[in-house]
């Protein structure tokens, strides 16, 4: 996963948790302003979800901040 979706990831993260608890939960659309700005980087976001870690299509972001920084 490249840096800058990375540092997306554990921002947006942090904010959800900040704004609405640890129960909060997203998906990986969540990452994205306009879904259809940056496709690469969509897909890529995708793959990791789906194919990599075979996630639910919502998930904590508590468990994908700490995914995320643990470097999986």
């Amino acid at each position: 996963m490249r840096d800058t979706l990375r540092e997306t990831i554990v921002a947006v993260c942090l904010k959800k948790i900040d704004q609405k608890g640890t129960n909060v939960g997203l998906s990986f659309y969540a990452f994205f302003a306009n879904r259809n700005d940056n496709l690469a980087l969509l897909m890529e976001a995708a793959t990791w979800w789906i194919q990599t870690h075979k996630l639910d299509h919502f998930e904590k972001a508590v468990k994908i901040l700490a995914m995320v920084q643990e470097g999986k």
